[in-house]
């Protein structure tokens, strides 16, 4: 488990633009129960989440016309019980910290895992973020 002082910036990065923060398996449960599209983020301490992933997802959000009905995050290696519950939903895509998943109505339709963002950088994951948008929500 990471020390909340170091995570707490990196949660509000996403919260502060609208995500729920998941930390329970309870919550992950009635979030996927909700009808419409779920933004679902896996966030992480890694570099990769605070260049591209996290950065990449607020892009995508301001810029794109059509977005998810419902915006949501766990961060691996603090809220253990909730990423461990999100897991299960995000079968048969092994644990990826950094990720980003859209569900619609509680299924995964789309998966973003951690090796389609290293490397690549905030403008690539949102330009295919908005695309997926377009795609899966009204």
């Amino acid at each position: 488990m990471y020390p909340q002082h170091l995570t707490q910036p990196m949660k509000e990065d996403l919260t502060s633009v609208g995500f729920s923060d998941i930390t329970s398996a309870d919550q992950v449960v009635e979030l996927l129960k909700k009808q419409g599209t779920t933004l679902l983020v896996v966030n992480s301490v890694c570099g990769c989440a605070a260049g591209a992933a996290r950065p990449g997802v607020k892009l995508a959000l301001k810029k794109s016309a059509k977005k998810p009905d419902h915006l949501a995050t766990v961060f691996a290696g603090v809220d253990a019980e909730a990423v461990q519950k999100a897991r299960q939903f995000l079968a048969p895509y092994p644990p990826s910290s950094p990720s980003i998943a859209i569900f619609k109505d509680g299924e995964l339709i789309h998966f973003v895992e951690r090796h389609h963002i290293e490397g690549r950088s905030a403008d690539m994951i949102a330009a295919h973020l908005e695309e997926a948008f377009k795609e899966f929500c009204n």
